[in-house]
């Protein structure tokens, strides 16, 4: 197992013609084109700013795993060109999601108009065919969510047996409309008749036809996970049956397209955790919690990139994540020596460039949380291709 965190100080673009290693998951934090004077340049025109990222993505793409994923934060500034070039690099097909990122509950009071609360992240599968990512956490599973609890002790909740969506229905599904038998007082269940039973055909609330989404083999083999009772609904009384659906260990939950604060940090809380172990040296870093959120999506093996490296989010992130679920993750952080903006809180704090914040981070996190840190230099072009140990 290699170390957890290793730094590339150089022009990411040249780090990824160069890098020689595939990756399973790329998260980047790129410049915003909000022109703040923040400890590097974030001040890039529209037209600029594509020309900027495009070849740096078309470079991303072929350094991703045919299994990979890619997550981009940006804010309303570019997020429509950014999703229109990410199609283009992509491909349509290739969406995932675009995620709303609530980073200030309280929006920005700062300057006329809407307070501004959200940002966004925008994923894409390198080959939506065989991309592994599992857009699910166990961490929004909530176990007041299994009110239930059987003589063993398990929690578990009913789920109707019956498809509510009704674009399943006898006509699309005709092999998943059938009949069932069950006991409303006892709550047995059986594909064949028996005694005492009633006949049960799955219908919506208004009486229309509906199907199962199991099929009677599978109902079958599952008979102990099914119940009978009897429900109200808009036509009165009437039998339906239900899946006993349970509460395990390691059960995961479909993530949301809207991510809050509250859930994964904010702007502040990730200010907070800096300035812990560095100090205040960076504007508006992005949350580890959020980071994790997207860590969790993918194997707990993925090599990670993030060639917009900031103060080193990233790495920290896949410490922590490390650390708590046994995981095995690397992460390779890219950042170039851009010198800090005199005056800045960074420049204040004795750091002369942008890649200098992201190496003390990871060099502090491994310190902290221990899984090792190695740091690079972009060696000069061939004769002397390749990495410079420092």
């Amino acid at each position: 197992m290699g170390v957890w965190n290793t730094f590339v100080e150089g022009d990411n673009l040249e780090v990824l013609q160069r890098l020689g290693e595939r990756v399973d998951l790329i998260y980047i934090d790129p410049p915003y084109n909000t022109g703040n004077a923040f400890a590097y340049r974030d001040d890039y025109r529209g037209g600029e700013w594509v020309e900027m990222m495009r070849p740096r993505l078309v470079a991303a793409r072929e350094v991703m795993s045919d299994s990979g994923a890619i997550f981009v934060s940006i804010d309303d500034n570019q997020q429509a060109r950014l999703r229109l070039l990410m199609d283009e690099v992509f491909g349509q097909a290739s969406f995932l999601a675009q995620v709303v990122v609530n980073l200030n509950a309280k929006g920005r009071q700062l300057g006329k108009g809407f307070a501004t609360s959200h940002e966004y992240l925008l994923a894409y599968a390198r080959d939506p065919r065989t991309c592994v990512l599992d857009a699910s956490s166990p961490d929004t599973v909530d176990p007041a969510d299994f009110p239930l609890v059987a003589p063993d002790g398990r929690r578990y909740r009913h789920l109707p047996l019956r498809n509510t969506n009704k674009k399943f229905n006898p006509v699309t599904a005709r092999t998943l409309h059938f009949p069932v038998y069950g006991d409303p007082v006892g709550g047995r269940v059986s594909t064949a008749p028996f005694v005492g039973a009633v006949e049960i055909e799955p219908v919506f609330g208004d009486g229309r036809p509906a199907v199962w989404r199991w099929s009677a083999p599978l109902i079958e083999q599952r008979l102990d996970d099914l119940v009978c009772r009897v429900v109200k609904g808009r036509l009165g009384g009437r039998v339906d049956v239900f899946q006993k659906d349970w509460l395990h260990e390691g059960r995961r939950k479909k993530l949301r397209t809207i991510w809050l604060a509250e859930e994964i940090g904010s702007t502040d809380t990730a200010v907070a955790e800096l300035k812990e172990i560095l100090g205040h040296v960076f504007e508006s870093p992005k949350p580890t919690g959020m980071i994790r959120r997207i860590l969790q999506t993918m194997p707990a093996d993925a090599v990670v990139l993030d060639f917009f490296a900031g103060s080193g989010t990233t790495g920290h992130a896949v410490a922590l994540q490390n650390q708590a679920d046994g995981g095995t993750r690397r992460c390779i952080s890219v950042n170039s020596a851009e010198a800090v903006r005199p005056g800045s809180n960074a420049d204040l704090a004795g750091y002369a460039t942008v890649a200098d914040i992201t190496r003390a981070r990871l060099t502090a996190v491994d310190a902290l949380l221990g899984g090792g840190f190695e740091a690079r230099r972009l060696a000069p072009q061939p004769p002397n291709e390749g990495w410079i140990d420092e």
